[in-house]
């Protein structure tokens, strides 16, 4: 089965020049989406982690499935002032602006080790928000895996300079 037939691009969204992937075909298939949720858990036994952070809001979809595929805890990193509690953040630049990225305090446990989990690796920024902000809350990011790796927008260079080892299951 090639995702990649799952995964239409649409252009120009959410701006010019940007293609985005949608992964509504991928969901809507059971066949599909449960053969990306065994590539993605194939990829994060790499890794040694405790949890898995989804990443707002298409890694919540991917997140929620391979935790309990894997039989891991989750926690959610969220779009700003969307948690009650007190919270970390982290800003970050994207291709096409800029956001934050929160995750409340007494999500994780002392001792998590952190798999970062996104649907898609564009130019790497959220991903390494993410990084930021997991360690600052002072725990550990042991990696981090994608569906897909836009090849040509070099997040993965990024993701090395920080030190992130990184899996993709699909690259385009």
């Amino acid at each position: 089965m090639n995702l990649l037939d799952y995964l239409p691009g649409v252009p120009d969204f959410p701006k010019p020049g940007i293609l985005f992937r949608d992964i509504s075909p991928l969901l809507a298939s059971p066949i599909a989406f449960k053969e990306a949720v065994a590539q993605l858990h194939e990829l994060a036994q790499q890794f040694d982690y405790t949890h898995i952070l989804g990443i707002e809001s298409r890694g919540f979809i991917f997140g929620s499935a391979l935790a309990h595929h894997a039989h891991k805890g989750l926690a959610l990193a969220r779009k700003p002032n969307k948690l009650p509690l007190a919270s970390h953040r982290e800003a970050y630049g994207l291709e096409y602006g800029s956001d934050s990225l929160e995750i409340q305090q007494s999500t994780l446990p002392k001792d998590a080790k952190v798999l970062l989990l996104d649907d898609v690796l564009a130019t790497g920024g959220t991903l390494v928000a993410a990084d930021k902000l997991i360690r600052s809350a002072g725990f550990e990011v042991t990696g981090a895996i994608t569906l897909l790796e836009i090849a040509c927008l070099n997040g993965s260079k990024l993701l090395n300079q920080h030190g992130i080892r990184h899996q993709s299951v699909l690259k385009s």
